[in-house]
């Protein structure tokens, strides 16, 4: 996961994987359920708007959930477009057809890569030139691209395994070792993602998104202590880093830092915008926990307005009958 620039070797297609399964019966008719993940493997953790279209056009619009999930429920049997509009500066607008049978689900897994962009002074400085390691084998390199061709196609276990060799021929693979972690994060493997991101913060401990990721991995096993001091590490390297904020915020939340969770969920709202309405989701949370009813209730319709078909948007809408 990162905020400027992934790798230099994204680049401009979506890769889109369809899978048809009938693993339970919904009364009121077809549905599709979707998740939208990085090339990388690793799930998107931003708010991304959703389409669902049909011949005569737009049926229904819903956003991602904080797990990068959606879903459309009660459809007819029939054809359907699924449109994913991720942040645009970052995101190819990508559509799918997909056919809805009765009583089953749609199951899609869409995968992004970043729109190749020109690294500024900014991004630069916070890639370590150890991720760019001119003494990486040319087999490795063969390995990473393996894999990197293998989760663009959602083959999650064979970008595993060729990561897996690419490291074997060169322990030194920092790229390697970030993708290995962030797949494994994404299967949720965290005790061996963490193993290898820790390995990718020693060969490249100026490298921005191994600390990234491990400090999502520490959040998500709440190692909050661990995760924080990870995080401003990263932060230290892209302070504009909107995700570095949002999950420091996070792991500061959940030390019960509220003061300080504010101001860095603050931050990562108002650096990555819409994208980041989790942030204000959160910013609700802790103004509850601080007594300060008017401000949760003011970050909780901030919130709705930003992501009004949010996964948790019902819950959000309750709470606030019960707040008002």
């Amino acid at each position: 996961m990162t905020d400027n620039v992934r790798h230099v070797r994204c680049g401009v297609v979506l890769t889109m994987f369809l899978l048809l399964a009938a693993t339970s019966a919904l009364a009121q008719g077809g549905s599709i359920q979707g998740r939208i993940a990085l090339a990388s493997g690793e799930r998107l953790n931003e708010a991304t708007r959703v389409t669902l279209q049909t011949s005569r056009g737009v049926k229904a619009i819903v956003f991602t959930d904080n797990e990068g999930q959606f879903m459309f429920r009660g459809l007819n049997p029939g054809i359907y477009d699924v449109v994913a509009d991720a942040d645009p500066t970052r995101f190819e607008v990508t559509s799918v057809t997909v056919e809805v049978f009765p009583n089953a689900p749609a199951l899609l897994r869409i995968v992004l890569k970043e729109k190749k962009v020109s690294v500024s002074r900014k991004a630069a400085d916070s890639i370590s030139t150890s991720e760019f390691d001119p003494a990486i084998p040319a087999k490795a390199k063969k390995e990473f691209e393996r894999a990197s061709d293998a989760g663009n196609a959602g083959k999650t276990e064979e970008a595993i395994a060729h990561l897996r060799k690419a490291i074997e021929i060169y322990p030194a693979y920092l790229m390697a070792r970030n993708d290995l972690g962030t797949q494994l994060l994404a299967e949720g493997k965290l005790a061996e993602a963490e193993d290898q991101l820790r390995e990718a913060m020693k060969i490249g401990p100026k490298a921005f998104n191994p600390k990234l990721n491990l400090g999502i991995v520490l959040v998500q096993q709440q190692k909050f202590a661990e995760a924080t001091t990870v995080l401003r590490e990263a932060i230290v390297l892209n302070s504009a880093a909107p995700s570095a904020r949002l999950y420091n915020g996070m792991a500061l939340e959940g030390m019960n830092e509220f003061d300080e969770a504010e101001k860095e969920l603050k931050a990562s709202h108002d650096l990555g915008g819409v994208p980041y309405a989790l942030a204000l989701y959160r910013l609700g949370h802790i103004y509850l926990n601080k007594g300060d009813r008017k401000s949760a209730i003011a970050a909780f319709e901030h919130y709705l307005s930003e992501a009004p078909n949010a996964a948790n948007a019902g819950e959000v809408k309750a709470l606030l009958i019960t707040l008002r």
